[in-house]
């Protein structure tokens, strides 16, 4: 656990500059479900740079984002400054150092795979108010189109780790386990991202599962990036479509 609190240590500016963000019809959602209501304080685990927390912040929703890993908080202090409402806290999905019944909605964006599910949600049955909701978000990549699927396998090749750590390995079975006896329900959105080869490029950088820059395997990785690029571009640009998923329930 404590390796993984420090993947994305050396790699927070391509993390801000080039990871997908979530669709603004989330929060849509989540208010027509009654799941968001005026006053509830929100709890962001795994928060990183902010991404997720933006998302109910600019709604108006007070967020404490519970992240562990330094570099990533400071900057989303930095980040998201112009908002009152937005607190980082220095803790982890297990030990979130939130009080007791503090919070109505707990969201986890592309963190859910790094907790320890057991612990996890023993701590968020003790922060969450009765009848609270836990809301788990993630941008799953497609893999359809010939480029999807190239890019795809470049990751593969390229990838350190990247088949054991890849969020996906997180089906529906083991999400409905994690909050049985709960009913789990799901709300699928659309999502999508253009990139020139310096951005696609960016967004490989931000997988802390690649290659750093200048570090091993590296160039070996652009080199091969460079010509998935000028074999599937069109104007210049090429486009990263996502699934974005959001499971939610309310825990006993």
């Amino acid at each position: 656990m404590q390796d993984n609190t420090r993947r994305f240590s050396n790699r927070v500016d391509d993390y801000v500059r080039y990871r997908p963000h979530y669709p603004s019809q989330i929060v849509t959602e989540l208010e027509s479900q009654q799941l968001l209501t005026p006053g509830i304080q929100i709890a962001d685990i795994g928060s990183g740079t902010g991404i997720s927390a933006a998302l109910f912040l600019e709604k108006g929703y007070p967020v404490w984002g519970v992240e562990p890993n330094r570099e990533m908080r400071l900057k989303s202090e930095e980040l998201l400054r112009d908002y009152p409402g937005f607190k980082a806290m220095d803790g982890t999905a297990e030990a979130t150092t939130l009080p007791d019944q503090s919070v109505g909605l707990i969201v986890a964006g592309q963190a859910f795979h790094w907790f320890n599910r057991e612990q996890c949600r023993t701590e968020f049955e003790r922060i969450l108010k009765p009848g609270g909701v836990v809301a788990l978000i993630c941008n799953e990549r497609l893999t359809s189109t010939p480029f999807e699927k190239a890019y795809e396998q470049l990751i593969i090749d390229h990838g350190n780790q990247y088949l054991k750590v890849d969020h996906r390995n997180i089906d529906v079975a083991a999400i409905e386990r994690f909050f049985a006896p709960g009913r789990v329900t799901l709300q699928i959105f659309d999502n999508r991202q253009v990139f020139s080869y310096e951005g696609l490029e960016g967004r490989l950088r931000s997988s802390s599962y690649m290659p750093a820059k200048g570090g091993p395997g590296y160039n070996e990785m652009v080199a091969d990036l460079k010509k998935l690029f000028h074999q599937f571009q069109t104007g210049d640009r090429i486009t990263i479509r996502y699934s974005t998923r959001v499971y939610w329930c309310r825990l006993a």
